[in-house]
């Protein structure tokens, strides 16, 4: 094992973001790559042992990471997320998370071997869903919004509440067999869970007041907000151990719902932290496992518990409890297979493994390699299969990525006509009715609303596209748009139309810094496109070959040729930017704006004539008579 502390916490880093790249790049699960890193790096090769490096201190920073990541989870949820779902999600999280403890329990009883006491513990604890898992899953899967709300809601307020009921459980237990009464204890239990929930509101409502009245600057915003994450974790977990997770979750919920104009900042900032701590979180927790827990694992009695978790208690917990509600039967599975577990789950887990030894609870010893043997069946299970179910029960929006428009107008709709033709999902977003006129009648997918209203976060399922050209006759707000969606989409996939100046060589220095890409060529402006496309011009696929190369094509076009992007075989496009080379290759298509061809002229024309004529033949034959 390397003994370096320093180095431990660079590999630690470098390992967990590395997973993260890998698993974004081969489209892996993420907590998958993470976990198997974890083990290749911990108890298989034995380079480190975060929990012997860091020694006391392990257990408070994986602690304040769950904490954190919980918070930032807890941040989206606004309850206007929840229009339509209210029932499902309130049974899920309620007779749900009941059902599923009941029948964990009595399954690590009766499978497993646990005693009584500690089957309720594990059976609570292994409720949860939480955010560390769920939310890097709905970010791979691209499911549609409805499941993928639910499961978001189940994860992140289900998961304090599993530690919680783990130690309600742990307490009742304390009750009932101590010699001497334990019923003080239990008290304080619901007396210290009441005063998290109430610390979180309070410290909710705190940020939200001093915020909207400009008591703190923006520069210390992201800071405070983390400081009085940690702070109201620390105070709940002192007096209470474990309902700090209560306290940090009722506070995100509360600054979700309270409407501050910044939040947008403050989670693009938790966004980015948890990123980081989920990696580095996942990595610990695994490479901490010893070659003895992992052995355990294939005990028949685990293997057999887990697949039963997999595929009866879940499944069945869920059935159970949305009976009534009006979820479909896709919606129903879906739900019902996907529970990974995870972080809080393992961390939980090794608390009350040594808090049972030491009480000598039969089966405690086994909590350890039990918890873990299912996060990881759950994990790759779940990351593997959510993409193919979901696509099986067609709940999936996963496809061709597809392009959104903002701005409607003649340029926009024929493009996207084009691209629908090429079976490139499309979408067009303007407030204007009117300028909406062109893609309705074309039969165009359109939305009317403000694209940068907050309304839009709900009513605008923006996941089938991955891409978005701002293509309005004002620069300053294709700007704005493009510098508002750079966190969900990134600066790679944001476009917009050139500027309107001649010399662009006053705005070239403001476009490194907002804005998107910009499109096409030097002089392609919103007047200048649709210009174009009103006079004739049409959008035409060339492909190339290796008789036929890209060259080749480059000195067959016309002048006035606009390259709008490329086609590869797999369907995927790529738009023609002015800070981009490009390289088509053999099989690849050319998209471009072309004037017409002599005989599309001549059929316009044609078309023009006999319009005339049939408005000529209705004036002289005078209003009808009926």
């Amino acid at each position: 094992m390397l003994d370096s502390l320093l180095f431990q916490l660079m590999l630690i880093g470098a390992v967990g973001i590395g997973s993260q790249w890998i698993a974004w790049f081969s489209r892996l699960p993420a907590i998958v790559v993470m976990s198997v890193a974890g083990l290749l790096i911990g108890p298989i090769f034995g380079l480190i042992n975060p929990s012997e490096a860091f020694g006391e201190l392990y257990g408070p920073i994986v602690s304040i990471a769950v904490a954190i990541i919980l918070f930032e989870g807890s941040l989206n949820l606004d309850f206007r997320g929840l229009q339509g779902l209210q029932k499902p999600v309130y049974r899920i999280i309620t007779i749900g998370a009941f059902l599923a403890w009941i029948l964990g329990s009595l399954t690590a009883h009766f499978v497993a071997g646990l005693s009584w006491e500690v089957s309720f513990i594990i059976g609570g604890l292994l409720i949860v869903t939480g955010p560390t898992v769920i939310l890097p899953l709905l970010r791979q899967a691209k499911l549609k919004p409805r499941p993928a709300r639910i499961l978001k809601w189940e994860g992140i307020v289900v998961d304090p509440f599993g530690a919680l009921l783990a130690v309600f459980a742990f307490e009742i237990i304390r009750t009932f067999t101590s010699e001497e009464s334990a019923f003080v204890s239990l008290v304080n239990f619901f007396m210290a869970s009441l005063f998290a929930v109430f610390l979180g509101i309070l410290f909710g409502r705190i940020i939200g007041w001093t915020f909207e009245r400009g008591h703190v600057p923006e520069f210390l915003k992201s800071p405070v907000v983390l400081s009085m994450v940690i702070a109201s974790f620390v105070i709940s977990d002192v007096v209470m151990h474990e309902t700090g997770l209560l306290a940090v979750t009722a506070m995100g919920m509360t600054i979700a719902n309270l409407r501050i104009s910044s939040i947008s900042d403050m989670q693009h900032f938790k966004e980015n932290i948890s990123v980081l701590l989920i990696s580095g979180i996942f990595i610990m927790l695994t490479a901490s496992l010893d070659r003895a827990t992992l052995m355990q694992i294939f005990d028949p009695q685990i293997i057999a518990y887990v697949l039963l978790m997999l595929f009866l208690v879940r499944p069945l917990s869920i059935w159970l409890s949305t009976i009534g509600t009006d979820l479909t039967f896709g919606e129903k599975a879906l739900v019902g297979w996907i529970a990974p577990r995870g972080i809080v789950a393992l961390t939980v887990a090794g608390y009350f493994a040594n808090v049972l030894e030491g009480y000598n609870y039969a089966g405690a010893s086994i909590i350890t390699p039990l918890t873990f043997a299912l996060v990881f069946a759950t994990v790759c299970f779940h990351g593997f299969t959510i993409g193919p179910l979901a696509r099986k029960l067609n709940l999936s929006k996963e496809g061709l990525p597809g392009v959104m428009f903002v701005g409607g107008s003649s340029f926009t709709t024929s493009l996207a006509q084009k691209l629908k033709e090429m079976n490139v999902p499309v979408l067009i977003a303007d407030s204007s009715f009117e300028h909406l006129f062109n893609a309705r009648k074309a039969g165009i997918p359109y939305y009317r609303g403000e694209i940068l209203s907050e309304q839009s976060e709900y009513s605008l399922d923006m996941t089938p596209y991955n891409k978005i050209i701002a293509a309005t006759d004002r620069d300053s707000y294709n700007s704005l748009v493009c510098t508002t969606f750079v966190p969900e989409f990134g600066r790679k996939d944001l476009f917009q139309l050139s500027w309107h100046q001649s010399d662009r060589n006053e705005p070239d220095e403001l476009m490194r810094k907002v804005g998107g890409r910009v499109l096409f060529e030097k002089g392609a402006t919103f007047e200048e496109l649709n210009w174009k496309v009103d006079a004739g011009y049409v959008f035409k696929l060339t492909s190339l070959t290796k008789e036929y190369p890209y060259q080749s094509y480059l000195h067959d076009r016309a002048d006035d040729v606009v390259l709008i992007g490329i086609q590869k075989p797999t369907g995927r496009l790529e738009f023609f930017a002015l800070d981009n080379a490009i390289k088509p290759e053999a099989g690849d298509k050319i998209l471009s704006l072309s004037p017409p061809s002599n005989q599309e002229v001549k059929k316009k024309e044609e078309l023009k004539e006999q319009s005339r004529e049939n408005q000529a033949v209705r004036k002289l034959s005078g209003p009808s008579l009926n």
